[in-house]
């Protein structure tokens, strides 16, 4: 259920504090650019049961001002960061008011979601030097990573004060791709938003798709058949799947097992060509549509159960290796204190004692719940690779249940009458990093006025420096891995 509060500046401190003290999360900041005014939308959830509130608060578009909420709330801070580099929205009294998303060639007063931002400018002079916290004393020395990297993942920068090899600080500079999909997501035909959404995160396609699918289906008032619902379930769980497993594998590789890694990703092909006899797509592209699913073949049960015994090896080879079992345990702590007061989401959460999972609080179908949610409480590296190999065998065990209750082809449902919807709607889905969150807003010809979509990464990034904390700088690569977060999914 959603319901939508308009609030007054003065009174949105207090309501927030409220919403927050009865154990709501703040999901998502949204800024909309109205004919008459700027408006800004807080989105708080639960659950169970599925609770969604709204808080919209109005502002005068000459001085768009916000009360800051970065006291009451991490990534309140960070959403309010954001919307001042994007929109121009200034937060007042923020504790921490500098750049976040803001890249430092863009020319000054110049802000890329504004109405009259018009095209993207040739880069100018830059701001100054980007303002890492520095670390001095003797015997302290930095040194900067990236933001190019030896792979093929997009740029980051991180900077390490280390004496010796302990880390006494890493910062994280991220954002040095703004691709600008907000922007591109605006006057688009609901239809044509979709492929978009598909490739906001390209190893999350499913997630961000339904994500997207349910936001405008609420907005619509559209309908999903029962057997779609399960559909897109069943989606979500082979997702899940291919990345878990290329993650087991990767973390293995990070301390020299590279024969279980090589293993690992030979189950991840298998499951990536499945994926193509699915929906026609390796990332599983094209099977979650507007109204419903489309697919074209069903795993079978042999498929699933000899996927599963491969994994559960690789498994207990990686768990029954001292090297292995030793250098994951105590490796990067991420006290669950530090993830609940950071809002992380996901694996990430999980494996620091937080049982959040939107399976459970905002359910997508009748089927496809997991019976049990892997928590871990040791918060380290072992911890995230435990929580990972246990959602695979909870995975395997909803695919199972779910081909029950689906069909191939497509199965949609009635088709929306235009204009009878709310005009706004919001999805959330479990993706395999964690929640996703989209809120869609239509124009009155219904296409799409405003999209606002939240990788789970956006809350997850800021734990990474934490978990490294009086780590050792070897432990970067292995520790990296066992985040994995998205720089798509968070450079948007």
């Amino acid at each position: 259920m959603r319901t939508v509060h308009d609030v007054a500046a003065a009174e949105l401190p207090k309501r927030a504090e409220a919403l927050l003290r009865e154990g709501r999360r703040l999901a998502l900041v949204a800024a909309h650019h109205d004919a008459d005014a700027v408006r800004v939308v807080y989105l708080f959830v639960s659950g169970p049961p599925d609770t969604r509130i709204e808080l919209h608060m109005r502002l005068d578009p000459a001085r768009p001002e916000v009360p800051s909420l970065a006291h009451l709330s991490f990534p309140a801070g960070r959403f309010e960061r954001e919307m001042h580099d994007l929109h121009g929205i200034v937060p007042l009294d923020h504790p921490l008011p500098r750049r976040l998303v803001r890249h430092f060639h863009w020319p000054r007063g110049w802000y890329p979601m504004h109405p009259d931002a018009g095209e993207a400018p040739a880069f100018g002079e830059q701001e100054g030097p980007y303002p890492f916290l520095e670390v001095t004393g003797d015997g302290v020395y930095e040194i900067p990573v990236g933001p190019v990297h030896a792979g093929i993942i997009e740029p980051g920068h991180f900077r390490f004060s280390v004496v010796g090899e302990t880390i006494l600080k890493l910062k994280a500079r991220l954002w040095f791709v703004h691709k600008g999909i907000e922007k591109l997501f605006q006057g688009r035909s609901v239809a044509a938003g979709l492929p978009l959404a598909e490739r906001i995160s390209g190893d999350t396609a499913v997630g961000h798709a339904l994500a997207y699918c349910l936001a405008v289906e609420e907005a619509t008032g559209t309908s999903v058949p029962e057997q779609a619902q399960c559909a897109r379930a069943l989606l979500l769980e082979l997702e899940r799947l291919h990345n878990h497993v290329a993650d087991l594998g990767m973390l293995c590789n990070d301390v020299g097992y590279g024969i279980l890694n090589a293993h690992a990703q030979r189950v991840r092909e298998q499951l990536l060509r499945l994926n193509h006899t699915v929906t026609g797509h390796r990332l599983l592209r094209g099977g979650v549509v507007l109204g419903g699913s489309a697919l074209h073949h069903l795993p079978s049960r042999h498929q699933m159960d000899a996927v599963g015994a491969d994994i559960r090896e690789i498994v207990r080879l990686a768990l029954g290796h001292s090297t292995v079992h030793d250098r994951f345990t105590g490796t990067a702590v991420l006290p669950s204190e530090a993830a609940r007061d950071l809002g992380c989401l996901g694996y990430i959460a999980r494996a620091s004692g937080l049982n959040l999972d939107a399976r459970i609080a905002h359910p997508l179908a009748p089927h496809g719940r997991p019976t049990h949610v892997p928590v871990h409480t040791t918060c380290d590296v072992l911890a995230r690779f435990l929580v990972r190999a246990e959602e695979i065998d909870a995975s395997l065990a909803l695919i199972r249940e779910l081909t029950d209750c689906v069909a191939t082809g497509a199965v949609l449902g009635p088709t929306a009458v235009p204009g009878q919807g709310p005009r706004s709607g919001v999805g959330l889905v479990e993706g395999w990093r964690g929640t996703i969150a989209t809120r869609a807003e239509l124009a009155a010809d219904g296409t799409l006025k405003r999209v606002k979509p939240v990788d789970p990464s956006f809350f997850n990034w800021p734990a990474l420096p934490v978990a490294l904390n009086d780590t050792i700088v070897p432990d970067f690569p292995l520790t990296n891995k066992s985040f994995n977060l998205s720089y798509a999914g968070n450079d948007l």
